[in-house]
């Protein structure tokens, strides 16, 4: 199976399959807002290479204008329904835009890309009523590959996603509290455990930090990809869990992570 999961950090990671290379919610900055970069550096110039990249909601860590504007001319950008008239600076960058809502399938290169639900607030924050969807995604080629976004845990999760191979979880967030629509360590796992699926990597945790609270509740910051690793091995035995560093990837049936 010769696909590739790297993790740069936040949400961040770059999935290749099939000779396609898919980039989800890229953050290419030390400092955004309130928020610093406190482990791992910033993502290289060949980070932002992609075939198309998919913008999971509109937050601005997730779908940050600066960081698109980094892509090449004509790299496709897949982003919730309705993300254009919400962030009308989107279409300016010049690049092919495709909106999908859950349910909808588009192809890139040899990749079928799903959107699928997720829970969490989908607005443009602060401004703005909610008028665009949170997703993830499902990437398939010669793997099946969910990036989650940012999602809480719910009922239909397993059903909506389907059957996986590799599943990127969000264990965390930015600062020493998560409100609803969030995943920790400890309901990641029990995502993990409907889902099943023979990989998994934790994402969304120990990257960027609140300026002046370093030293408030910090395991939070530094202990999520740990703890989930400890919950999955105790709800999920049987998938393999791989905890990167930034920067590190790893291939499916391989135990070891290279960067």
């Amino acid at each position: 199976m010769t696909v590739e999961v790297t993790w740069w950090g936040h949400a961040t990671c770059t999935v290749e399959d099939s000779g396609t290379r898919v980039l989800t919610d890229p953050l290419f900055v030390r400092r955004l807002a309130h928020l610093r970069r406190r482990r791992g550096a910033v993502p290289p110039p060949e980070a932002a290479v992609a075939d198309a990249v998919l913008v999971s909601h509109l937050h601005s860590d997730h779908l940050h204008l600066p960081s698109l504007a980094r892509l090449a001319p004509g790299t496709r950008l897949v982003v919730p329904l309705g993300a254009i008239r919400a962030v009308p600076a989107l279409a300016r960058l010049g690049l092919p835009v495709t909106e999908v809502a859950p349910g909808d399938e588009t192809t890139v290169g040899a990749l079928t890309v799903r959107a699928v639900p997720a829970l969490h607030d989908g607005r443009r924050i602060p401004v703005g009523p909610r008028r665009s969807p949170a997703l993830g995604f499902v990437v398939e080629g010669e793997a099946r590959t969910y990036f989650a976004g940012d999602t809480g845990l719910f009922e239909s999760m397993a059903d909506e996603v389907g059957p996986v191979d590799v599943a990127l979880l969000p264990v965390g967030g930015w600062g020493p509290f998560l409100g609803h629509g969030h995943l920790d360590a400890g309901r990641a796992a029990q995502a993990l455990a409907a889902l099943r699926p023979g990989a998994a990597v934790p994402v969304h945790y120990g990257t960027y930090w609140p300026i002046g609270l370093d030293h408030v509740r910090p395991h939070e910051f530094h202990s999520p990809g740990d703890e989930f690793v400890r919950h999955a091995a105790r709800l999920a035995p049987g998938v393999s869990v791989h905890r990167l560093g930034h920067g590190e990837h790893f291939r499916p049936g391989r135990p070891e992570a290279s960067r």
